[in-house]
């Protein structure tokens, strides 16, 4: 993680206004893609506290009995239990696990186009548009899996 181990947020809301600052004014000003990659941080741990919070709901609920341990047995969970509705963010959330595992290079940096590009065989390129689709997708997300705790 690339921000402060202290915080303590408890919300995936609360990470999306996080990554929404980051995007909207952070970035705006900096140009870097250091805010790049601390804003798509933001957007996994979003992913993966709205993940476990309707994990623990539907524990509370009694519609399973435990709540698994990894992030890998959570989302094979939350799969069996939403079906198809999850797997188009299911797919947003593997591209982001993928552009922040893999190395990087820093295009057009301080300057209007910044973009981070991953290295390897299928670089993925991440410019403020894409970002901005991120963002949008990942509060869809949240909308969606605080829908399904009701």
């Amino acid at each position: 993680m690339i921000y402060s181990e202290q915080e303590h947020i408890d919300s995936p809301e609360e990470e999306l206004k996080r990554a929404d600052h980051l995007v909207f004014v952070s970035l705006k000003y900096t140009r870097t893609c250091d805010v790049m990659r601390n804003a798509i941080q933001r957007l996994i741990n979003a992913f993966e506290m709205g993940i476990t919070i309707y994990l623990e709901n539907q524990k509370k609920t009694k519609k399973i009995s435990e709540v698994p341990v990894s992030i890998k047995e959570k989302i094979e969970r939350t799969k069996k239990l939403l079906g198809n509705k999850f797997k188009k963010y299911l797919i947003l959330y593997n591209i982001l696990k993928k552009i922040e595992k893999a190395d990087h290079c820093d295009i057009d940096e301080f300057r209007k186009n910044v973009t981070l590009r991953t290295t390897g065989p299928n670089p993925i390129e991440v410019k403020m548009v894409t970002l901005l689709a991120y963002l949008d997708a990942t509060k869809d997300f949240v909308k969606f899996i605080r829908s399904e705790m009701r």
